[in-house]
């Protein structure tokens, strides 16, 4: 048999490290290479790889029709986001197998990903999933079959301006207990924009009053809602990414958060765009009312996969155009010398003619560019140095002038 003489067939992409998926974005070529070890000679077939990718949902629901009758609905779609064939070995015209020696033989392969995919996900009721598979034929004999995965990430740049605008919001609830008002919980809540990504840390910004008469406690916690559609039918799972606890507030007092932190762990980016499989974030501020239910604030959040620029990079485009020489900080001595007086540096002609604005025909072409900015001319002579040594010490003869009279 052909495979017993089989060592090796498996599917390397560039790229990808060791035992672990690649990864790329949607528009990228992926190029990789079908391997084919053989312990002897042999007589093979055809080659044919094949390239896939899709989205595909299921759920069952149990519904009853009566008081002994109960049926299972079931619930599935897909959309395919790639398809690509290709022959790496083709049998001959005469219709003759091919002979390959042994040792080890690869066969290379590249194909271009669509402008526009899901990232890859794995739901409770559906997936988003990439892979590439090999087929190896042989006349009168079973199929080898390798497959390989693959991740797609689809960049989301919150870069933008829906995605830096910041995110607010404000709630009230009466607690009650027994048909008694028990007073009024508030909370708002602010955040300093909609877009993060894994890793960094929401600043909270929030205002939790307790008019009631008794403790609170306040809560945050970034919520996963994934959503799964099929024939017109939606199927959420929503889990807790990651949450944080405040302090009980007492009755009748307020409790303010100035940026309480909240980090974003390792997790999946959005999915907005998929027509069958959607992952949305949120933001929840919930204050716990005992004998009543919770008072909940939501603020929406987009994880992307573009980090937010800093200050520089996003100013570069400026400062490149009109850069300004600051070489004259390294000359500032670390010690302040004393000042003089003025009267030993200037006298009042020559103040006068220091003063006097220059005429535009001395300015020659200075005026043109971009940007003006006239700064006069420093024409005082310079101040003497500082010295603990006087430069001109009076003498013996002459009796000093007392600066009080």
């Amino acid at each position: 048999m052909i495979f017993d003489r089989l060592k090796r067939f498996t599917i390397v992409l560039e790229g990808a490290e060791r035992d672990g998926p690649a990864a790329f974005s949607p528009g990228q070529a992926v190029s990789g290479r079908v391997v084919l070890e053989l312990a002897a000679a042999a007589r093979l077939g055809a080659l044919r790889l094949r390239a896939m990718g899709a989205a595909r949902v299921h759920w069952t629901e149990s519904r009853s029709a009566g008081s002994s009758t109960a049926y299972t609905q079931s619930y599935s779609d897909q959309v395919e986001f790639l398809s690509h064939r290709d022959t790496l070995m083709a049998p001959p015209d005469n219709g003759e197998a091919t002979v390959l020696q042994a040792g080890k033989h690869e066969f290379p392969f590249t194909f271009q990903l669509p402008e526009t995919l899901a990232t890859s996900f794995e739901g409770k009721h559906g997936s988003v999933r990439y892979w590439v598979k090999a087929k190896l034929h042989r006349p009168w004999s079973t199929v080898k079959k390798a497959k390989k995965e693959f991740t797609v990430i689809e960049p989301i740049d919150i870069n933008t301006p829906a995605l830096l605008a910041p995110q607010a919001g404000a709630k009230e609830k009466l607690a009650r207990a027994w048909y008694c008002n028990r007073g009024q919980v508030s909370v708002t809540a602010k955040i300093d924009r909609k877009g993060y990504t894994p890793g960094e840390v929401i600043p909270i910004f929030a205002e939790i009053d307790n008019c009631t008469s008794r403790a609170v406690v306040p809560k945050a916690a970034i919520i996963q809602t994934q959503t799964f559609i099929a024939r017109g039918t939606k199927k959420q799972k929503k889990s807790v990414v990651t949450s944080i606890t405040g302090d009980p507030i007492p009755a009748g007092k307020r409790e303010v958060w100035h940026g309480r932190a909240l980090k974003i762990p390792p997790v999946g980016p959005s999915i907005l765009q998929c027509r069958i499989i959607q992952v949305e974030y949120s933001l929840k501020v919930c204050v716990d009312i005992p004998g009543t239910s919770k008072l909940l604030l939501e603020l929406p959040l987009v994880i992307g996969t573009i980090p937010l620029h800093p200050f520089g990079s996003r100013t570069s485009s400026v400062s490149s155009q009109y850069s300004v020489n600051l070489d004259w900080l390294s000359t500032i001595p670390e010690q302040l010398e004393a000042p003089p007086e003025y009267s030993a540096v200037v006298s009042s002609p020559e103040a006068e003619q220091s003063l006097a604005p220059p005429c535009r025909s001395e300015l020659g072409d200075i005026l043109e560019g971009p940007f003006f900015a006239y700064i006069q001319e420093f024409r005082f002579r310079p101040p003497p140095l500082y010295s603990e040594v006087d430069p001109n010490p009076t003498s013996d003869g002459i009796r000093p002038r007392c600066m009080t009279c």
